[in-house]
């Protein structure tokens, strides 16, 4: 069935455009939402128009006490935020919305040395050769519907990659980059039983193979949806799809997972991709897929091992294309795991959908809008929903600048002819929101105490800084019957995303264990060098390849000096002997470019060429001890 006949079917009923209340939204200048041109000069108005402090903000102060976390005292909350375009995951606390850590993912880290470290490199794989990377969207891994706190998985949209954080050591420990797919836009979990898979969308749409022979050939693109395995990291299936997969979300039975899709049309223009009237919320049979793989029924794509089983069109076991209003973007699970709420985007509207009612429509006993048991009015651009574990809704509108709550039950009750009202609230922010998210919200255990919504714009909220403005994160108290908007904090680039966990789910180690995996590279060197790393400090040489073992106990290092040859390839290896929590080492070489950390009982290597000849000072780059600029010694190039 054409993208054309799958929008016209059983779909008179449902508006595209419901009726808006044009007088409050005086900034838009008339009618912007019937179009993608119209949509973008929407948006720059909004960013310029309207930029008024409301009530709510100018009364914020009021509740300042709410959000302050006296000196000794620890955060409710851990918060892992998405950075965007650098590349990393941040930490904050919450309520206090201080920054705690920055985990290096997919960018160049100078403090940590990731990206140059042996360590690091080996996660980074054949990906190394990028410096850079746009982290969109982090998500825990998850024990019947809750957080377990093992893994932290984010997506790099810019390279194609998808991440693992060992949440024990916050660090990375596995990148794959996806085949097939081009872009990862939109990545979730399983919720339960376990999380098994992790659920990746390709957004672009590219041929397969994407070799160069279909480059003029439009026919031939397609988008991916990826099953990655959440404890080995390996891509176990994908499913080949009609449209640019957007954002995704699975239910809490373990058996469906869901994903927008835009561009039905699967046109290259801008102009193409609006033809239609309606795109898709696609559905997933993650059990119905497992059963072809395994029995062998699926696609071998040229170049490529990982199994891929056709979900395009209307006649497959593996995906259903639900209508839904044009572009929708995020997608969200309710924790009581009845219903995904889809996001409008360019209608004013959400789709609720019915998880109860999916096994029914894989089996072909009701029709695909069958599915859809609400589709409230709520605003100008709604983009993401989350939740507070009472039955409410709060859904970010992008073109009004606001946070709408709304009564899911009392949506439905509407959708089904009743004269109730579902809206219960909406909050000016500022300006341009997009992902939200409040505490636990992603889980069956949300709780409604906080509320973070991501804003694009920060024009007139803090001091100018140039032309590149902050984004706004702003802490929105939710525990009450009506939302209070608590606090602004600036943040660079574009974090996209966030999630809230309470700390007992989350259980960092303060020292490393001296038997972790991160350093086995390392251990197999001083293995086949005849090297204990937690006594010998010696040079090694094999030719022109020399390993350099340290220990380092503050305020010093095993050895006050090396000597090495003009061109030699030198391993650096260094251990702290340290026992003592928050006593990190760092090792750094003066005019080599050369800077990494040593944590407690941990082990780091760095590897680099010794092409200039002199005398090269290394040192201790985080403050160990009193003697700590005195913690140093002396790299000997003898020229060549």
């Amino acid at each position: 069935m054409s993208g054309n006949q799958r929008d016209d079917q059983d779909l008179a009923n449902t508006p595209l455009l419901a009726p808006v209340d044009e007088g409050r939204r005086r900034f838009l200048a008339g009618s912007a939402m019937l179009g993608a041109a119209g949509m973008a000069g929407a948006a720059g108005v909004a960013g310029v128009g309207a930029l008024t402090r409301s009530p709510a903000a100018q009364a914020a102060a009021g509740d300042a006490a709410n959000i302050h976390v006296n000196p000794g005292e620890l955060d409710s909350y851990y918060g892992f935020w998405s950075s965007g375009q650098s590349g990393e995951v941040r930490v904050l606390g919450v309520p206090s919305m201080r920054e705690l850590a920055r985990i290096p993912v997919f960018n160049r880290c100078s403090a940590t040395g990731w990206g140059q470290t042996n360590e690091s490199l080996a996660v980074l794989g054949d990906s190394a050769r990028f410096q850079n990377g746009d982290l969109h969207h982090v998500h825990m891994s998850c024990t019947d519907g809750k957080y377990d706190g093992r893994y932290l998985y984010a997506n790099d949209k810019l390279n194609t990659r998808v991440a693992r954080i060992r949440l024990d050591i916050m660090r990375c420990d596995k990148i794959v980059t996806v085949p097939n797919a081009h872009s990862i836009h939109g990545l979730r979990v399983q919720k339960a039983p376990k999380t098994g898979y992790v659920f990746a969308n390709g957004e672009m749409i590219v041929p397969m193979p994407n070799d160069g022979r279909h480059l003029d050939d439009p026919d031939q693109y397609w988008s991916v949806f990826t099953g990655i395995d959440g404890e080995s990291m390996e891509i176990k299936w994908q499913v080949w799809v009609d449209g640019n997969l957007d954002n995704c979300n699975a239910d809490y039975s373990g058996r469906f997972a869901a994903a927008t899709c835009y561009n039905a049309e699967r046109g290259v223009t801008l102009q193409d991709k609006m033809r239609f009237e309606r795109d898709w919320v696609v559905v997933f049979d993650i059990h119905a897929i497992e059963r072809a793989v395994a029995n062998g029924d699926f696609l071998n794509i040229e170049g490529c091992e990982v199994p891929v089983v056709d979900g395009r069109g209307d006649n497959n076991p593996f995906t259903r294309y639900i209508p839904v209003p044009k572009n929708p973007h995020g997608i969200n699970a309710t924790p009581d795991g009845k219903y995904l709420i889809a996001n409008g985007k360019l209608s004013p509207t959400c789709t609720v959908i019915d998880t109860h009612r999916l096994p029914d429509l894989f089996d072909n006993k009701i029709e695909l809008r069958d599915t859809v048991v609400a589709e409230p009015e709520l605003g100008l651009g709604p983009l993401h929903t989350t939740y507070d574990g009472r039955g409410n809704a709060y859904t970010t509108l992008f073109i009004d600048s606001q946070v709408v709550k709304w009564n899911i039950e009392d949506a439905i009750r509407h959708y089904a002819g009743e004269e109730v009202s579902y809206i219960r609230q909406k909050l000016d922010v500022h300006y341009q929101p997009g992902h939200l998210n409040a505490t636990l919200a992603e889980t069956a255990e949300a709780d409604g105490q906080w509320l973070v919504v991501l804003s694009k714009f920060s024009k007139d909220r803090f001091l100018p800084v140039g032309p590149l403005h902050p984004e706004n994160d702003q802490l929105i108290d939710i525990s009450g019957d009506e939302m209070k908007l608590v606090h602004d904090g600036p943040a660079f680039a574009e974090p996209h995303d966030c999630i809230m966990c309470r700390p007992d789910q989350v259980r960092p180690t303060a020292i490393f264990n001296r038997d972790d995996p991160f350093w086995a590279q390392a251990r197999q060197w001083a293995e086949e060098d005849g090297v204990n790393l937690e006594t010998d400090s010696k040079v090694v040489r094999n030719g022109n390849k020399v390993r350099v073992y340290l220990t380092a106990v503050a305020p010093q290092y095993g050895l006050n000096e090396f000597r090495v040859k003009q061109g030699d390839e030198v391993t650096v290896i260094v251990t702290n002997l340290d026992r003592i929590e928050d006593l990190s080492h760092g090792f750094a070489i003066i005019n080599y470019g050369v800077s990494m950390e040593v944590n407690p009982q941990q082990t780091s290597s760095v590897t680099f060429t010794a092409d200039r000849a002199g005398v090269y000072w290394f040192f201790c780059t985080w403050f160990c001890h009193a003697l700590h600029m005195e913690m140093a010694g002396r790299m000997l190039v003898e020229p060549a």
